[in-house]
């Protein structure tokens, strides 16, 4: 398999693909050593993971180039994964003894009281990992740790136009000396099929049209998967926003990582008052963008597109709005013989526009001017999509409570991408945007099948309840159960 570079179409390296059988081969040996690490306590586990921090923090510098080589991103961009990562490892290995930890559970009713109740966390034996090209150090990693800590052995199948970050990044793994519970599998869709058909928990990001295939064939083993699909983020600002950082977030959460994002900006609803002045503002903002080829040295802010053919639906996007009335107000056609997409602002949109319907995963920003906040919300809900949304207000009470309104996961208030790094927060889509959550605890406890374990406390040769039936037993249960349940006296004593 060979890997390009998008931002100058060189060939970087070819790796290996792993076929089906080899796949099988590598999670069959997961198993074998996932015992010995699931009875590892989960602060033994936790410290092999703060030595693979610390690993990840030698070799930052080295990943973060093999990162920007095989994706195109700015350097401040490929920057950001390993911090993010290390601060996840922080937080998951703080959190993760608590919530593994065994428990009891209060006891109620009248045969539960003669019980011991004892609640503990088992994990799936192997998960697979499965993640795009957009992100793949960092998503395969935010996945890989909380499972990891749970007691899971790990495969991560990164995408095949992004994979050398990736399978580097977890060769380091062995090299701090933990247990082999973590692997990397390259290749493309057979090789995520092989992933799926063996391990005992998928976690998927990427389209919603995979997503679902990785959801039926799931169904077919009956095993469960989190899915983290597209997203077509509305933002709203309001007519008492603070209009420079409202502007300042649509442009970099629209443009960040080429717009290469499923918590993108895409699409801003915008009240009519402050509308000119807030479309000024970005107009300055997005002609001061620098597009290229970024080395070590901040010159640039926006990179390519990382493959042909999302360049060819952002390019089909910007076409299809204007054959209905759009108006390109900056940028808007793809640089000739590159992968790059000039930072487009387009307006006069509206909701027939493959621009407001379809997640684009690119640099366009469609802005719309709406009546009023109820207008607002109901087209930001007007959408198969729900990951997260953006709303900016002068007045946080109003703020909240249009937030309370959207159909989606999270809502940011006057910020962008917030939710992403509040790690105690869930994280996670509605609608064709997904199932399941990360982060918080569901992104360690997904991981995780509880057990009841009940034992009796006062253990007669039979109990009350048991055979032989009889009469006298029955009224007997029958009463106590009135008394116990009802809460008024006319029912306990009738």
């Amino acid at each position: 398999m060979t890997v390009c570079s998008p931002a100058t179409g060189h060939v970087i390296d070819s790796v290996p693909q792993v076929d089906a059988a080899a796949v099988a081969a590598v999670i069959g040996e997961l198993r074998v050593a996932q015992p010995g690490w699931a009875d590892l306590s989960a602060r033994a586990r936790a410290a092999h993971l703060l030595r693979y921090r610390d690993w990840l923090l030698d070799n930052e510098f080295r990943l973060a180039q093999m990162l920007q080589r095989e994706t195109g991103k700015p350097w401040a961009e490929a920057n950001l994964e390993i911090p993010y990562i290390v601060d996840a490892i922080n937080y998951y290995t703080r959190t993760a003894p608590r919530l593994l930890a065994d428990r009891a559970p209060e006891r109620h009713g009248m045969i539960a009281a003669t019980k011991r109740q004892h609640l503990v966390q088992r994990p799936y034996p192997v998960v697979g990992v499965i993640t795009p090209w957009n992100f793949p150090l960092g998503l395969s990693l935010l996945d890989a740790v909380p499972a990891l800590l749970a007691g899971a052995a790990v495969v991560v199948k990164p995408s095949e136009f992004t994979p050398l970050t990736v399978a580097a990044a977890i060769e380091g793994w062995t090299a701090v000396g933990a247990p082999r519970v973590l692997e990397c599998v390259i290749g493309a869709g057979e090789t995520g099929a092989a992933v799926v058909d063996n391990v005992d928990y998928v976690q998927f990001t990427g389209s919603a049209r995979t997503g679902k295939a990785i959801a039926h064939a799931a169904a077919e083993r009956l095993i469960p998967c989190g899915l983290e699909l597209g997203g077509k983020d509305a933002m709203i600002v309001l007519d008492d926003a603070d209009l420079a950082r409202a502007a300042n977030a649509a442009v970099w959460g629209a443009l960040a990582n080429s717009g290469q994002m499923c918590v993108s900006v895409e699409r801003v609803y915008v009240e009519a008052g402050v509308y000119d002045e807030f479309l000024r503002l970005v107009v300055e903002k997005l002609k001061a963008l620098r597009v290229g080829e970024d080395d070590q040295q901040f010159r640039y802010d926006v990179g390519p597109l990382v493959t042909g053919a999302q360049l060819a639906i952002v390019c089909d996007h910007v076409d299809d709005a204007v054959s209905r009335g759009a108006t390109i107000v900056v940028g808007g056609a793809p640089i000739e013989g590159t992968s790059f997409f000039q930072p487009t602002l387009l307006v006069d949109v509206d909701h027939t526009m493959l621009c407001m319907q379809r997640e684009t995963f690119g640099p366009t920003l469609p802005v719309m001017k709406v009546r009023d906040e109820d207008e607002a919300v109901q087209l930001a809900n007007d959408s198969d999509y729900g990951l997260s949304a953006t709303v900016f207000s002068g007045d946080r009470a109003r703020a909240e409570r249009i937030a309370r309104r959207l159909d989606a996961g999270a809502v940011n208030i006057n910020d962008v991408f917030g939710n992403l790094f509040t790690l105690s927060m869930p994280q996670g889509g509605w609608k064709q945007s997904g199932l399941g959550r990360r982060n918080g605890a569901d992104a360690v406890l997904k991981y995780a099948r509880p057990q009841a374990i009940v034992s009796a406390r006062v253990q007669p040769a039979s109990e009350f309840i048991w055979y032989p039936y009889t009469a006298i037993r029955g009224a007997i249960v029958h009463r106590v159960g009135r008394l116990l349940g009802a809460r008024d006296l006319l029912r306990r004593f009738s």
